[in-house]
C-alpha cells in the first residue's frame, strides 16, 4: 500500500478518539484525505437485529453489503476469531485518493506511531520499547532521562496536526511545507 499509514497508541483512557475527532478536520483543512482504522477489543456491532441486513448475516450471509447513496458498509464474519493484524485490515481497506490512513490502535505492532500518553493514568512509556514510536504526545509529564523523539502537547491538536503535515511532507520528499491554514 502507498498510502502512509499513521498510528496512535495508548492506553485505554487516554483520548485517542477524542484526539483523532480533533485532527482530522485540520488535516482535512489542509486538503488531506483521510481514512481511519480503529481496532477494538470487545466485539461490535455495526447493524441492528430486525433490520434485513442483520438478518441476512444472522442467516449466514457473509459478507453482506449494506448501501445507500450516501454510504456503504461491508460486514464480514471471521472464520476463526482471532485478533486482527494491521496488515491483514490494510488489505481490506479501500485507500484509493486518500493521502493519509490515521490508526487508532494496534499498539504492539511496528508501523509508524504517535504515543499518546497522561500523567494522571500511571502508566509506562511505550516508545522506549518500540522504535517505530516517532513522537510522544502527552500532557506536560516530566521524564526521567531524555526523551529521544519529538514531544508533542496532547492538548494541541493543531501542534500535532503540523507534525503530521511535517512528517508527510519529509516523506514525499517535498520542499513544500504542508501545514493547515488558520482559520
Amino acid at each position: 500500500m502507498n498510502t502512509p499509514v499513521l498510528g496512535f497508541a495508548a492506553f485505554s483512557g487516554t483520548g485517542k478518539t477524542t484526539l483523532l475527532k480533533s485532527l482530522i478536520p485540520l488535516l482535512k483543512q489542509a486538503g488531506l484525505k483521510v481514512g481511519a482504522i480503529k481496532h477494538s477489543h470487545h466485539g461490535f456491532e455495526v447493524d441492528q437485529p430486525g433490520k434485513d441486513s442483520f438478518e441476512l448475516r444472522a442467516a449466514g450471509a457473509t459478507p453482506v453489503m449494506i448501501t445507500s447513496s450516501k454510504r456503504r458498509a461491508i460486514i464480514t464474519e471471521r472464520e476463526t476469531p482471532q485478533e486482527p493484524r494491521l496488515a491483514d485490515e490494510l488489505a481490506h481497506f479501500d485507500a484509493a485518493g486518500l493521502d493519509l490512513i490515521l490508526v487508532e490502535g494496534f499498539k504492539h505492532e511496528r508501523y509508524p506511531k504517535i504515543e499518546l500518553h497522561r500523567t494522571a493514568l500511571s502508566k509506562p512509556l511505550l516508545f522506549a520499547e518500540d522504535d517505530s514510536i516517532i513522537a510522544l504526545a502527552t500532557d506536560g509529564a516530566t521524564f526521567p532521562g531524555s526523551v529521544p523523539i519529538p514531544r508533542l502537547d496532547i492538548n494541541d491538536p493543531r501542534q500535532i496536526a503540523d507534525f503530521i503535515l511535517d512528517w508527510l511532507r519529509m516523506r514525499s520528499g517535498s520542499n513544500q511545507p504542508l501545514r493547515p491554514e488558520t482559520p
